[in-house]
C-alpha cells in the first residue's frame, strides 16, 4: 500500500468518526487544533492503523504525530513489508 493510499484511509477514518468534511482535512491538518480530536479519538485512531496496517505505534511515538500527513508517514515507514 502506497502513502498516499495510507493518507486516504486515515482521512475516511477521520471523516467518519469525526463527523468532518474529507475535503477540510490535509497533509497538515493537526488532529487536536483543527479537528478537535479528543484523546479517545486519537487512541483509537491509532488502535485502528494498528489493526489495519499491522504495526505496533508505542506510546511515546503516538504522543509525536500531531498531523494527519505525520501519521500517514508513520504507517507508511513502520508497515511490513508484503509477503511475496
Amino acid at each position: 500500500m502506497t502513502r498516499e493510499e495510507i493518507f486516504e484511509r486515515i482521512r475516511a477514518h477521520l471523516a467518519d468518526e469525526l463527523e468532518v468534511d474529507a475535503a477540510r482535512i490535509g497533509e497538515s491538518t493537526r488532529f487536536k487544533e483543527d479537528l478537535q480530536a479528543d484523546s479517545l479519538h486519537l487512541v483509537e485512531l491509532t488502535v485502528e492503523l494498528e489493526d489495519t496496517y499491522g504495526v505496533k505505534i508505542p506510546d511515546d511515538d503516538a504522543v509525536r504525530l500531531l498531523t494527519v500527513g505525520q501519521a500517514a508517514e508513520y504507517v507508511a515507514s513502520h508497515a511490513p513489508e508484503p509477503a511475496s
